[in-house]
């Protein structure tokens, strides 16, 4: 049960007139038993909400950002008519609208309502349930009743880094000797034959092909294929941080918050990386594989096929969070070298933080960078970059002094990782997704891939 706004402004009147009454107590009394009267009345009257079914229908999945609309089909089996509010509740961040519907279903019918989802976050959003409030003819009070009504959403990463796929495309068809430029990759398999042009490497003249076709030919090579590339994203505690500026997702005047305008978690940074780089790889015809690890593994796909890699990846990716535990690092080179027995390029989406890489990755290095090709890419805080440029006053000086130990302390790391053999790629928020696909590339082009 519940009571409208009406009846307090009965309640209202009634206690005006009751101060204007010579016998109070009699009047107050008439007006509760008016007042209960009107409220008997109402909820006799008013159509029942437990007989009501629902059932709902709609998108399933979503990209973070798109705005997804949910059917649910309200049927009155009753003989009365229900007329009302109906409220479908989901989490804050599935930002649900409208909140509240109007609800008007005869007796034997049935109405089509349409909830539109707009979320802030990446993950699983489940509605939680669907409260109807049945108005009495009078308005005075209504019946209420809460149903569970079963829907989850998966909400995908946006992979906002697309955008740089073109680029990176044709460099590899550059690469792949594809290109209208007419420049050859050195990759390390041979491609085809062609005649010899002013200008091309005399290393690569075939001399048993020159002297069967009287004429110079020379091999032509493409980047090795089929090659297998393992992303391995640290969930652990440093990937909660937020950096950079989060992009808008939503335009303005969608319900629900924007998101946080201190930036995305460098997790959801790594993310967008790892799809650009997966995108890149299976065009160039390798195989990709995914691992997210922080003190356990939180999800593995792998032995999807090219068309299928990037779903995959998305769907595994979608319902991770940052877990506030610091990472495992013995444990996750352990899940790598069980599930890569055979050399690949690992690359390893984590933060480049001294204390953590001292005590965690750094002691076990050596076991992964000897039998495994390994990238590391890190997101670094433009906050920093800031503070080390301010000079204005002595509080942004002592700043700009913090700043620089902690660029040079990076720098350090930077360089003890490359003394193990590994690629290091520390680029800002917006930079690391193309970043990381140029230093995929430069690796095929060399030949070390």
């Amino acid at each position: 049960m519940a009571l409208t706004g009406r009846a307090a402004l009965i309640a209202m009147i009634g206690a005006v007139a009751v101060l204007l009454a010579p016998r109070p107590a009699y009047a107050v009394l008439g007006l509760l038993l008016v007042l209960a009267a009107l409220v008997a009345l109402d909820l006799l009257l008013a159509g029942p909400v437990r007989p009501l079914r629902f059932r709902r229908g709609g998108e399933r999945r979503m990209r973070l950002g798109e705005t997804a609309e949910i059917e649910l089909i309200v049927e009155n089996p009753g003989r009365r008519r229900v007329r009302g509010v109906l409220r479908d509740a989901w989490p804050p961040s599935a930002g649900a609208a409208p909140r509240r519907l109007p609800l008007d279903v005869p007796a034997g019918e049935r109405r089509r309502l349409i909830v539109r989802l707009t979320p802030t976050r990446r993950g699983d959003r489940e509605a939680v349930a669907v409260t109807v409030r049945s108005l009495g003819p009078l308005g005075v009070a209504a019946r209420q009743g809460s149903h569970r009504v079963p829907w989850s959403v998966r909400v995908l990463p946006p992979f906002l880094s697309r955008k740089h796929l073109p680029a990176r495309l044709s460099r590899l068809r550059e690469l792949e000797g594809r290109h209208p430029a007419l420049i050859r990759g050195q990759g390390t398999e041979f491609d085809s034959l062609r005649e010899y042009v002013p200008g091309d490497d005399v290393r690569s003249i075939d001399w048993r092909a020159t002297a069967r076709r009287s004429d110079v030919m020379v091999r032509t090579w493409r980047p090795e294929r089929d090659r297998r590339v393992l992303i391995v994203l640290d969930t652990g505690r440093t990937s909660a941080g937020r950096v950079g500026t989060a992009p808008l997702l939503q335009p303005p005047g969608t319900p629900g918050p924007p998101r946080d305008a201190a930036g995305w978690p460098r997790l959801d940074w790594s993310m967008d990386a790892a799809l650009l780089l997966a995108a890149l790889a299976t065009r160039a015809g390798d195989r990709v594989d995914f691992l997210a690890h922080d003190r356990t593994v939180r999800a593995w796909t792998s032995g999807n096929s090219r068309t299928e890699t990037l779903t995959a990846l998305v769907n595994a990716m979608a319902p991770l969070d940052a877990e506030l535990v610091e990472s495992d690092a013995e444990s996750m080179v352990a899940a790598v070298l069980s599930r890569a027995r055979h050399r690949c390029l690992v690359v390893l989406l984590t933060d480049l933080n001294p204390a953590a890489m001292d005590e965690g990755l750094l002691p076990v290095l050596p076991q992964l960078a000897t039998r495994h090709l390994v990238l590391v890419a890190a997101v670094a805080d433009p906050r920093v970059a800031a503070m080390a440029a301010g000079r204005g006053s002595a509080e942004s000086v002592y700043d700009a002094a913090a700043a620089e130990h902690l660029r040079a302390e990076r720098a350090r790391l930077t360089a003890r990782l490359r003394r193990h053999g590994c690629e290091v790629v520390d680029a800002l928020p917006d930079d690391l997704a193309p970043s990381l696909a140029d230093a995929y590339l430069t690796l095929k082009s060399t030949g070390r891939l």
